[in-house]
């Protein structure tokens, strides 16, 4: 990674920018801070692409070409949002699954190009509405302080971090970006379509990649994961990916859609036409999944199901399901424990336990304050002396941050997760099937990432806090109004 200094301090300029995007209540210091954003964005992204790259790409006719090109449709799709913006968060996600093989440096890389396309058009509509002389509501401090405290740790620990370019990494195309999009989104009117508009999106999104994935599944083709097809070739069943580069990552695509169809079904409850044709879709949805044979993807349609049943059941069939939960449970644990055996953990967990050890390892060698954003997979490497950076990733979000972020970090993010929790409460007390349905979201979201990890690093994860945020924040301008009428 070169200039690596000069990260570091772009880190720090990013850390600020999230901030003053976050925090202030006024509208000159929040412009400021997407500014800061995008130069730190920037910063880091040209330590991480070098020198002999970033000189072709604005010297060359095609990297010109491509800068104008991006900055035009940059341009070109401020100008709707700006009129519209209630569209921004239906807008974000739509592109937010995409990712584009491209080449970083001397690395092959898969970005989220459209999503960043669309959050730098939503920054440019919010800053021209701010100019034009209006005043969006910020995203509320019960989600903002602990948003901006977690970030800015997050980015200050890129100075102590054993591995800068998988830090930079994480900050330039994932931490940065996505707090400029939550901020957008929060800052977004919300009109009474939304819930819909966001339902049809999720449904029409994963029906696509669940095609895919079915057509893959009957005629053995793939894209963009070599590693997959030759895992394939090794085994009795065909795992595919639909637009995706890993199977986890496509069924995590499929349980979204599936859950807020199941809210929907059961919390909803509207028409027999409109249960039975989410009921055809869920099933549509489930067959592309099962191809996908993602453990951590079952795991978390699973608990999802669980608790939207749970939530939109009576108290008789609550005592049923707890109880059917019980002992699906016990059962479980005897047929683990009988076919466990004489088996090593490392065995019977496919070699999570080792992942397990190896990150808390990494977070002995500093508790504190961890070995900093991106650097696990190379500090249990390293502390280990057994296998490359991306054979030690540890697959679970909490102990990834606990070993990154240490003892400190691991506190702003349990803050976050409890004050993301509260804010769903409050949103369900408002609008109570776009609050389960933003639960249900959130909660697929957490369980997939014990299993995967990807938490911070998933779109949709800023969206549901987005979206709660901007109702809460309009919830507040409503009453804001009555008391001065």
């Amino acid at each position: 990674m070169e200039h690596t200094d000069a990260a570091q301090v772009a880190a720090l300029v990013g850390a600020l920018g999230a901030v003053l995007v976050l925090i202030p209540r006024g509208r000159l210091l929040p412009l400021a801070g997407f500014a800061l954003l995008g130069l730190a964005t920037a910063g880091i992204g040209r330590s991480l692409v070098g020198d002999d790259d970033l000189r072709l790409l604005f010297t060359e006719p095609a990297g010109i070409g491509l800068v104008g090109v991006g900055v035009v449709a940059a341009i070109l799709v401020a100008v709707p949002l700006s009129r519209y913006p209630p569209v921004v968060p239906v807008v974000l996600l739509c592109v937010a699954p995409f990712r584009i093989p491209v080449r970083v440096g001397a690395e092959d890389a898969f970005l989220l190009l459209p999503l960043y396309l669309v959050v730098a058009a939503a920054v440019l509509a919010l800053g021209h509405r701010i100019i034009r002389g209006e005043h969006p509501a910020a995203p509320p401090f019960l989600l903002a302080l602990p948003l901006a405290a977690l970030v800015t740790f997050s980015a200050t620990s890129f100075l102590w971090t054993w591995d800068e370019r998988a830090g930079g990494i994480a900050l330039a195309f994932f931490v940065f970006p996505f707090v400029a999009g939550f901020a957008t989104v929060a800052r977004s009117p919300v009109e009474y379509w939304l819930p819909r508009a966001l339902l049809v999106a999720l449904v029409a999104l994963g029906s696509v990649f669940a095609a895919i994935g079915i057509w893959q599944a009957h005629t053995r083709t793939l894209f963009f994961a070599r590693d997959v097809e030759v895992a394939n070739a090794y085994t009795t069943f065909f795992r595919v990916t639909s637009l995706f580069k890993d199977p986890s990552l496509y069924g995590r695509y499929l349980v979204i859609p599936i859950a807020v169809l199941l809210v929907a079904i059961l919390i909803r409850r509207g028409r027999t036409v409109d249960w039975v044709v989410a009921s055809v879709f869920v099933a549509f949805l489930f067959w592309g999944l099962f191809y996908s044979y993602s453990q951590s993807s079952f795991v978390a349609l699973f608990a999802v199901t669980f608790c939207v049943a749970l939530v939109g059941s009576g108290l008789r069939m609550r005592v049923v399901l707890i109880a059917c939960a019980l002992v699906v449970a016990v059962a479980a644990g005897a047929v683990a424990a009988a076919a466990v055996g004489g088996r090593s953990a490392k065995d019977v967990t496919s070699g999570r336990s080792r992942l397990v050890t190896v990150t808390l390892d990494a977070f002995k060698e500093r508790p504190t304050a961890g070995v900093g954003v991106g650097g696990q997979p190379r500090a249990s490497s390293e502390l280990t002396g057994k296998g490359s950076p991306s054979r030690n990733a540890s697959h679970t979000t909490p102990l990834t941050v606990l070993a990154e972020l240490g003892v400190i970090g691991f506190g702003l993010y349990a803050w976050t997760l409890g004050a993301a929790g509260w804010a769903l409460v409050l949103v369900t007390r408002r609008a109570r099937t776009l609050g389960v349905g933003l639960s249900a979201v959130l909660l697929a979201l957490f369980v997939h990432a014990l299993l995967y990890a990807g938490f911070f690093e998933d779109p949709l994860m800023w969206g549901v806090l987005g979206v709660a945020a901007a109702v809460l924040a309009a919830v507040r301008a409503s009453r804001n109004e009555d008391v001065a009428a």
